[in-house]
């Protein structure tokens, strides 16, 4: 026997040896399966971010974030929101919530609540994890957080005159002068916008002078209690010295908390006049668009990381396929023909 046939015949010996272990061990041949489990696709579609609860040092911002899912089933989906300061870039705090299996074609939302410093403004970072991976993020930012009111702060009052339209939010008539001291009858107009009555409010009217802003003098008045789409006009009398220019401040009080304030201006001094101070305020909390990683705002797309095997394939191990086994099989019959 030659060489040539003795090594066909060991071809021969090692395919049979492989045909008999598919049949009987479990697993050593990597079969394709039938109805693979496809993990679904998951995007953000949107981030609402909402003012919550606010105190006097910070404010609760509530971040809803609404998944897209489409195709198979997701699992173990975590998301995860954090709040970066803008201007110090600091992570104030961060919240992790896991989400429940999605299956479908559908949209899940996921609150969660971040509570900050109520000053400046915040960059809120979402991230979604499947299996611990990244797998879409995004960001949206919110300034103005200062001027959330506190709910101890909050009254449906208001000045009614505000300074823009023409009328002087706080108007004073000479009642009386004399021997220098010039007596001013001082008031205001309070409105209630809201739907209910107010609480126990009063107003405190000082007058300033204007060149030294030394008190000149001083008053308060109980306003009570203002029904809804009502107007009350609380007023005072304040004596100052004659010949000179005053601020007209009206402070508005609630339960020991000033919710409001206003400014006008009294010009005794017939040789040169003065006007409220202008001040600049923020208009409130501002939301920006939501920045995400892929097109139109969805999340970035998934990436599948496959083996060095059985690519697209959830449940395979590695072996020899039957396709391979069989063209050895042919390969060595047809060797140990040619040799014989």
């Amino acid at each position: 026997m030659n060489r040539e046939t003795m090594l066909a015949g060991g071809i021969v010996a090692v395919v049979a040896v492989s045909l008999v272990a598919v049949a009987v061990v479990p697993g050593a041949l990597a079969e394709t399966e039938s109805d693979p489990v496809r993990p679904g696709h998951l995007s953000i579609q949107e981030v609402a971010i909402a003012p919550g609860e606010v105190s006097g040092g910070t404010a609760t911002l509530q971040v809803d974030t609404r998944l897209a899912h489409s195709d198979g089933t997701s699992e173990n989906v975590t998301v995860r929101v954090r709040a970066v300061h803008l201007d110090s870039g600091l992570v104030e705090t961060t919240s992790e919530t896991a989400v429940p299996t999605i299956t479908g074609e559908r949209e899940v939302s996921v609150v969660q609540n971040l509570s900050v410093e109520r000053s400046g403004g915040y960059r809120i970072e979402t991230v979604v994890y499947r299996d611990g991976a990244r797998i879409a993020q995004g960001s949206k930012e919110v300034r103005g957080v200062g001027t959330l009111t506190p709910e101890y702060a909050r009254t449906s009052v208001r000045f009614h005159w505000r300074g823009g339209d023409g009328h002087p939010p706080v108007e004073y008539t000479v009642k009386n002068a004399e021997s220098d001291r010039v007596t001013l009858d001082v008031s205001t107009y309070l409105t209630n916008e809201g739907d209910a009555a107010s609480e126990e409010l009063r107003v405190v009217f000082t007058a300033r002078q204007a060149d030294s802003n030394v008190v000149a003098d001083r008053t308060a008045v109980a306003v009570g209690t203002v029904r809804p789409g009502r107007t009350a006009t609380p007023s005072v009398e304040l004596t100052v010295p004659d010949g000179y220019n005053y601020y007209l401040d009206a402070v508005l009080w609630k339960d020991g908390v000033i919710v409001g304030t206003t400014r006008s201006v009294a010009n005794l001094n017939p040789t040169e006049t003065v006007r409220a101070n202008e001040t600049v305020r923020e208009v409130g909390i501002e939301v920006s668009d939501f920045e995400g990683d892929g097109k139109n705002g969805r999340g970035a797309p998934e990436t599948t990381v496959e083996g060095g095997y059985a690519a697209d394939s959830a449940g395979s191990v590695p072996g020899f396929g039957v396709g391979a086994a069989a063209v050895a099989l042919g390969g060595a019959l047809l060797l140990a023909r040619r040799q014989s």
